[in-house]
């Protein structure tokens, strides 16, 4: 955490995952609003010389814009202790079990959360038979932005067909049907709930494309219903030791009230494009982007 009226900031975007133009875009809305805010920032692209750029650099604060890989499953937030560089989002113990997406949904069951079937199987085994029932969906492990995702509806002939770029062994989850919702949380303050509507599946296009998708916030559903979602946001965010800003997303069956509402997965580091969730909220509850992103430099720190 820094004391200075103004940091020097280093933010950390693009990279060589999945979502490096997603991160690039995240990069550059929190570099103009740290600006705003009063920061001295400087972009920083991350590559395999990031070490030897931060030595030289000598930032007081790594604002860890980056997403997916490398940038948001504690390997560089592990880079970033080596040097004792303070820095914003989740350490590398909560980043690493967050981006696993099934041993996320092993610490949601054991604290009690709801969350639907789902196993890991090998590509090739999921792309030869049904491994579970349909309707269900097949995605990488550890990516997030709804990065290769695949829906078997119930009525399918048989199982899908699995690009070549996908990992050799993939999350299998049981289909939630319902609307989807997401909430963030701010430190120990949840900020909301958002109704996200789309025509079709909520897949890449639909988060980061101008009109891909509408979000009502907030969520015109049951107050017992958004509670829970503060609710169970919040107790996720701290069953899995995140820091900083996170974001939880949930699917709700109206046809089954609580019972019907379950967490799907949680992002230490949220998208901070113009048409992402987590600023919006923010927005909504009164927190401006620049006093957002500046927030996060000051709770930035080491040993996180």
């Amino acid at each position: 955490m820094s004391s200075r009226a103004n940091p020097k900031v280093v933010v950390l975007m693009g990279g060589p995952s999945a979502e490096r133009e997603v991160s690039l875009s995240s990069g550059t809305e929190c570099a103009a609003a740290l600006r705003e805010s009063g920061c001295d920032v400087i972009e920083v692209d991350a590559g395999p010389d990031l070490c030897a750029r931060l030595e030289q650099i000598k930032p007081d604060v790594v604002f860890n814009a980056l997403h997916g890989r490398w940038g948001e499953d504690g390997c560089v937030q592990g880079l970033l202790e080596w040097m004792r560089v303070p820095y914003t989002h989740s350490g590398v113990l909560s980043s690493a079990l967050a981006l696993d997406k099934q041993r996320t949904k092993a610490a949601f069951e054991g604290a009690g959360l709801p969350v639907v079937p789902s196993i890991i199987a090998d590509k090739a085994d999921v792309s030869a038979a049904h491994v579970m029932p349909p309707p269900y969906v097949v995605k990488p492990n550890n990516e997030g932005s709804s990065v290769g995702i695949y829906l078997v509806h119930d009525d399918a002939n048989g199982p899908p067909r699995l690009a070549d770029d996908m990992p050799q062994r993939v999350m299998v989850e049981a289909f939630a049907p319902g609307r989807e919702m997401t909430t963030t949380v701010m430190g120990d303050r949840a900020l909301g709930v958002t109704d996200i509507i789309v025509d079709g599946w909520y897949d890449y296009d639909a988060k980061y494309k101008a009109g891909g998708s509408r979000h009502v916030i907030p969520a015109n559903i049951p107050a017992e219903i958004f509670e829970a979602c503060q609710d169970y946001a919040l107790r996720a965010h701290r069953v899995l030791g995140c820091r900083g800003v996170s974001r939880t997303d949930f699917r709700w069956d109206e046809s089954k009230g609580l019972a019907g509402l379950i967490l799907l997965e949680t992002n230490t580091q949220p998208g901070m494009t113009p048409t992402s969730l987590a600023p919006e909220q923010a927005a909504h509850a009164g927190i401006t982007f620049p006093q957002l992103c500046r927030w996060m430099v000051e709770d930035a720190s080491c040993d996180r």
